[in-house]
């Protein structure tokens, strides 16, 4: 048994000169191919905001409805539990290539009975007489089996691969669960939008059928014309035809948040429009009195690129390029000799009961070399297919970033104007207004036709869409931006 203990002690020293080199080529980030700050100034000029603590949406959801409303959809949501079982799946892959860094040791156990007849040889020839012999044999051992020496990083390279595509996984998961956040929120703020628009919508169809209604009684009475009350018709039927049309998309956008939030919606989490008299004088007034869905942060007018390394698209990207390096270092490694150890020690007996005596003891101890002579360019092949996916890795995060630019940029030149798109539509909603109360009275009071009346009219109810159209797309714009920046 003291025989033993210098070759485990062998064993032991070769274990932990394993893994003393590695063939993977140094990770280097690409430069951005973008831009150095994401505004028009100059870039020294460019505020870093890489460093910046990211926004939860706990912070970025304002009102009493949306945060419960995001937080169902987390509970519930498909997509984002696909994603989350992404990750377990991708850490239990992990955790097999990393179990290959380590031995593998079992115990095995094993016991055999056999009768050979009397005058049967070893090799089972002659005759037998009929008396047998009972042979018995049990073995106990404690065995690794062809562990190798990972002396050029083959095993822990490929082992860096699996953690690259673990931590790749991840981001998506946040990726996922920062888009549904806000695909559940633009979809609230549709919605709301959309109920203020079937509320105008029926607002106008009530008012133009009592104007109805009095040019009807009119006519009766032979103070107007035939082609009025036409006229005054079709502006009923427009408007009941905005009604129904309404009706239907705000049913659509139910449907569209159900299914974001996983699970039916409680009423109580639903966009609630407030009703008034008078529906132009509730759209002037709505974006003062009308919380905000969304917080939005001062955002420095100079930011710079860096700030897009934060996206979980962008860190994904890069994991993945990561990944391609480890590859290479992985294919490089089958060039190399590769060292395997099989060793057991063990006990046996032709008695179970003296299956530890002393003198019962076995082991041993069998190392193989494997080194590549002639494969027909299997290897050579390899490595280059693993260059060639880093050289796509790496085209693929560049995309990533320019994408990832743009739709920034996109963000910042729509928030540049929508203040002043907002201020100008409130202007002409106003004008709009006036012109129509101004052509009703000169329409009564005999000096203009009816066709001054129902232009004004289709002018107002266009300028009335038009204004909740954008603070739509002013709430749109903050959430855009709380995205596209990685949640920031």
């Amino acid at each position: 048994m003291m025989r033993v203990l210098p070759t485990l002690s062998l064993l032991a020293a070769a274990v932990l000169l394993a893994g003393c080199a590695s063939l993977s080529p140094d990770f280097e980030r690409p430069a951005l191919p973008v831009p150095a700050a994401l505004g028009n100034a100059a870039t020294d000029s460019a505020v870093d905001g890489s460093d910046v603590p990211l926004l939860g949406w706990r912070d970025f959801a304002q009102g009493p409805q949306l945060p419960v409303l995001i937080a169902l959809a987390l509970d519930n949501n498909r997509d984002l539990r696909v994603a989350v079982l992404s990750i377990e799946r991708a850490r239990a892959q992990y955790g097999v290539e990393r179990a290959n860094l380590f031995p593998t040791i079992a115990a095995t156990g094993q016991g055999s009975r056999s009768r050979t007849p009397q005058g049967v040889n070893a090799a089972g020839t002659g005759s037998g007489n009929g008396n047998g012999q009972v042979n018995s044999q049990f073995n106990a051992q404690l065995a690794l089996s062809s562990y190798e020496l990972d002396f050029f990083g083959r095993v822990r390279n490929l082992n860096d691969v699996a953690l690259q595509e673990y931590l790749r996984v991840t981001e998506n998961q946040r990726s996922v669960q920062l888009m549904l956040v806000a695909e559940v929120s633009s979809a609230w703020l549709t919605l709301a939008a959309d109920q203020q628009r079937l509320q105008l919508a029926q607002e106008t169809l009530a008012s133009r059928e009592a104007s109805y209604a009095l040019t009807e009684r009119i006519f009766a009475l032979g103070a107007t014309s035939g082609l009025v009350l036409a006229q005054n018709q079709t502006t009923v039927d427009s408007a009941r035809l905005e009604v129904a049309s309404f009706t239907s998309l705000v049913a659509r956008d139910r449907n569209a948040l159900q299914v974001l939030v996983g699970s039916s919606v409680p009423a109580d989490l639903l966009p609630v429009i407030a009703k008034a008299a008078h529906g132009q004088d509730r759209l002037l007034a709505s974006a003062a009195s009308q919380p905000a869905a969304s917080v939005l942060l001062a955002v420095p007018a100079d930011l710079s690129s860096r700030v897009l390394l934060r996206r979980p698209d962008v860190a994904a990207a890069e994991y993945s390029l990561r990944g391609t390096y480890a590859s290479i270092g992985a294919a490089r490694a089958a060039f190399f000799p590769s060292i395997s150890l099989t060793a057991a020690v063990g006990t046996g007996s032709n008695a179970l009961s003296g299956l530890f005596e002393s003198g019962s003891g076995s082991w041993s101890f069998i190392p193989q070399i494997r080194l590549p002579i002639f494969d027909a360019g299997r290897n050579q092949s390899n490595l280059e297919v693993a260059e060639a996916n880093q050289g796509i890795a790496v085209a693929q995060y560049e995309k990533v970033v320019q994408t990832a630019f743009r739709e920034v940029a996109d963000a910042f030149a729509d928030r540049a104007t929508l203040a002043q798109r907002l201020a100008a539509q409130t202007s002409l909603l106003e004008a709009t207004q006036r012109t129509f109360t101004l052509s009703e009275a000169r329409f009564k009071a005999g000096v203009d036709n009816y066709l001054t009346v129902l232009d004004a009219q289709r002018s107002l109810y266009a300028a009335q869409q038009t204004l909740i159209g954008l603070q739509l797309a002013e709430q749109a714009n903050r959430i855009t931006l709380y995205k596209v920046l990685g949640g920031g």
